[in-house]
C-alpha cells in the first residue's frame, strides 16, 4: 500500500511539472477562474433593456401624447416618431423592435366609451426581448389610458394583498446568480480538458512508453491524474470564490465555502475520470476537442445551471439525472445560495460519489484496454 501510495503521489507531481511547463493550460486556467467569471457576472442584461420603439401617431392628441411620454430609458429607447408607410421597411431593416400605431380619433373614441384599438408590431426574432417587451407597452398603455380618463392616478385596492419578499438575492442582482453558475461550470469544464490534454499530450510526446515500462499500474496513473488536475481546479475554483466573487463582485455568499469544495471535490473525481475516458476515445487533441463539445454543452445547459430543471421535459429531467453536473449544480446552489448543510445535500454527495466510481472504473477499464494495445 505504501508503495502504491508513492507512486501516486510521484506520477502526481510529474503531471503538476508537466502542467507548470504548458504555458497555454496556464493562461486558460487563470482566464477562466477571474476575467471569466467576471464577464459572465456583469455581462448579463436585463431582458428588456434599452429596446428601440417607433411611434405612428395618427392622433395627435393629448392623450396619445401621454402615450409616447411614457416610453423612455432604461427599458425602452426614446421613441422614433416615424409615418405608417416606414413601419414594415424600419422593422425589416431592423432598425426598431417594437412599432406602435395610434389610429386617428383615438382619444375622442375613448371619451366617448368606446373601444379603440391599437396596433403593436413586434420583431420576434428577439423572443426574449419580445415578449417582456409586450407585457410592459400593454402595461404602459392602460396605466396611461386609464388615468387619462379618471383625470388622476389610481390603483383599485385588490381585496387580498400580497406580501413579496425576495429570500436570497433581495435585489434580483444577476451577478450573483452569473458569477456562482460561471465557477460551477468552470469546475467542470477545466476539469475534463486538464485531464484529457494531460494523457492526449503524453501520447503524442511518447511518455507514455516511458510510463508502461516503470513498475506502475494503470490504476495509479489514472489516479495520479485526477488528484492532481483535481487539485488544480479546486484551488483555483476557491481563489476565484474567495478573490473574484466575494472579494471583486461583493457577491454573499450564504453557506459554508468548505462545503462546497467538499462537493466540488466529489465532482471532479467524476468529471477528471470523464476526461480521461475521452481522452482514450480520441487519439489526438483536435478529436478530444470535438469529443468535448458533444458532452460538455449538454452537461452544462441541461443540468440546471442555465435553466431550472423543472422547466425541461421530463424525459431530458430523467437522462440528466445519470451526470455528475446535475446532482453537483443542485448541492452547490443549495449550499452558496440557501446556506443548507450536510443534512440537506447528502443525497446529492453520496450520488455523485457513486456515479463517479462509476465513471472511474469505466475509464480505467478503457485506460488499460488502449494501454494494452499500445504494447
Amino acid at each position: 500500500m505504501r508503495s502504491f501510495m508513492a507512486n501516486i503521489y510521484r506520477l502526481g507531481i510529474k503531471e503538476l511539472w508537466s502542467l507548470v511547463r504548458d504555458p497555454m493550460m496556464l493562461v486558460l486556467i487563470v482566464y477562466t477562474f477571474t476575467v471569466s467569471i467576471y464577464v459572465a457576472a456583469t455581462a448579463m442584461p436585463e431582458s428588456l433593456h434599452n429596446a428601440p420603439i417607433a411611434i405612428v401617431d395618427e392622433d395627435g392628441s393629448s392623450l396619445s401624447a401621454r402615450i409616447i411620454a411614457s416610453f423612455y430609458p432604461p427599458h425602452f429607447k426614446t421613441p422614433i416618431i416615424i409615418s405608417l408607410a416606414e413601419v414594415d421597411a424600419g422593422m425589416d431593416r431592423g432598425e426598431y423592435t417594437f412599432a406602435l400605431n395610434i389610429p386617428p380619433n383615438f382619444q375622442r373614441d375613448v371619451l366617448a366609451g368606446n373601444a379603440p384599438a391599437i396596433q403593436l408590431n413586434i420583431d420576434a426574432t428577439l423572443m426574449s426581448q419580445a415578449f417582456t417587451g409586450n407585457s410592459y407597452i400593454q402595461q404602459i398603455i392602460t396605466s396611461e389610458v386609464n388615468e387619462f380618463v379618471l383625470r388622476y392616478r389610481s390603483t383599485a385596492v385588490p381585496p387580498v394583498g400580497l406580501a413579496l419578499r425576495m429570500r436570497f438575492n433581495p435585489n434580483l442582482e444577476k451577478s450573483w446568480f452569473g458569477s456562482l453558475m460561471e465557477i460551477i461550470n468552470n469546475v467542470t469544464m477545466l476539469s475534463i480538458i486538464l485531464t484529457g490534454a494531460a494523457l492526449i499530450r503524453e501520447r503524442e510526446h511518447g511518455t507514455i512508453e516511458h510510463l508502461l515500462v516503470m513498475p506502475v499500474t494503470p490504476a495509479e496513473i489514472m489516479l495520479a491524474k485526477v488528484w492532481s488536475m483535481g487539485l488544480v481546479v479546486l484551488v483555483a475554483a476557491l481563489v476565484a470564490l474567495v478573490f473574484v466573487v466575494q472579494g471583486l463582485l461583493q457577491v454573499p455568499v450564504h453557506g459554508s465555502v468548505a462545503l462546497f469544495m467538499l462537493a466540488a471535490a466529489l465532482h471532479l473525481f467524476a468529471t477528471t475520470s470523464m476526461g480521461i475516458f475521452l481522452a482514450t476515445l480520441a487519439r489526438s487533441m483536435p478529436q478530444f476537442g470535438m469529443l468535448l463539445v458533444l458532452v460538455l454543452l449538454p452537461l452544462q445547459l441541461l443540468s440546471g445551471g442555465v435553466t431550472p430543471r423543472e422547466s425541461m421535459p421530463e424525459l431530458v429531467q430523467n437522462l440528466m439525472l445519470a451526470a455528475p453536473t446535475t446532482h453537483f449544480v443542485s448541492a452547490g446552489q443549495a449550499i452558496l445560495y440557501r446556506g443548507a448543510g450536510i443534512d440537506v445535500v447528502w443525497p446529492q454527495f453520496l450520488l455523485i460519489l457513486a456515479i463517479g466510481s462509476l465513471l472511474f472504473f469505466a475509464s480505467l477499464m478503457r485506460f488499460r484496454k488502449t494501454i494494452s494495445q499500445m504494447v
